[in-house]
């Protein structure tokens, strides 16, 4: 038997309810809110999660999302390139950004080492950091920053 009156309803709860965080009386609400909004507005929604799926890159010189082949923060000319942050993913970069306190460049790595999980060095992107020979440095020496989550113990 179904839990809700509708089969469609109970669907989208359902989908909904894999978003982390998102726990079913949560999706119950979302679903109903949407369900109770203009017809274009939940399309709207659909159209932006569809494009943002489809269409958000790696930025080709440090891995952060971007809506075009080299990201934002790259292709700004005001930042320092001789700052390199390298951070675990892309929530890094948003976090740090959101301080307006470092304006040098990112390298994302997609992850961290996990043995437990099987996430192994390989598997970043450690290979693709750019040797410091390789980057544009001003007449300063240049500064290398590791972000990283901290240990779950």
């Amino acid at each position: 038997m179904a839990e809700y009156s509708s089969l469609l309803l109970e669907k989208a709860v359902d989908e909904l309810s894999k978003l982390p965080g998102i726990g079913k009386k949560t999706a119950l609400r979302l679903a109903l809110h949407l369900l109770g909004e203009e017809k274009g507005r939940t399309e709207q929604l659909c159209k932006s999660l569809n494009d943002m799926r489809n269409n958000i890159v790696l930025c080709k010189r440090c891995y952060n999302i971007s809506d075009e082949p080299l990201c934002s923060i790259c292709s700004n000319p005001k930042r320092n390139e001789s700052l390199l942050c390298v951070v675990a993913d892309m929530r890094d970069v948003l976090a740090i950004e959101r301080t307006c306190s470092f304006d040098g460049l990112y390298h994302v790595l997609g992850g961290i080492i996990n043995p437990i999980e099987g996430i192994s060095p390989n598997d970043l992107r450690i290979n693709e950091l750019p040797p410091s020979n390789a980057r544009p440095f001003s007449s300063t020496a240049p500064s290398f920053t590791m972000s990283a989550p901290p240990l779950k113990v």
